[in-house]
């Protein structure tokens, strides 16, 4: 299992998997719960390519970043450093 402590958004970490470069069982720690929860269930079995283009850069409010796009640093450094 990946972890990935999270920058500049509610959640704090972001654990999951990647097998055969899909991601799987995705769990943020903290956050916007029921929010967190439908984005995990929609990237579940995601390429980590597919995911990462899709959601890199996406903010939230003024922050400049979300929880939807630390997860695509996330999915990035596991596919760096699996």
């Amino acid at each position: 299992m990946f972890e990935y402590k999270t920058r500049g958004v509610c959640s704090t970490a972001i654990r999951f998997n990647l097998e055969n470069g899909k991601v799987h069982g995705v769990v943020f720690e903290n956050g916007c719960n029921g929010n967190l929860k439908g984005i995990a269930l929609l990237v579940e079995g995601m390429d980590a390519a597919e995911l990462t283009g899709k959601l890199k850069g996406v903010t939230c409010g003024g922050k400049g970043t979300s929880c939807p796009a630390q997860l695509a640093l996330a999915v990035e450094a596991a596919v760096q450093n699996p």
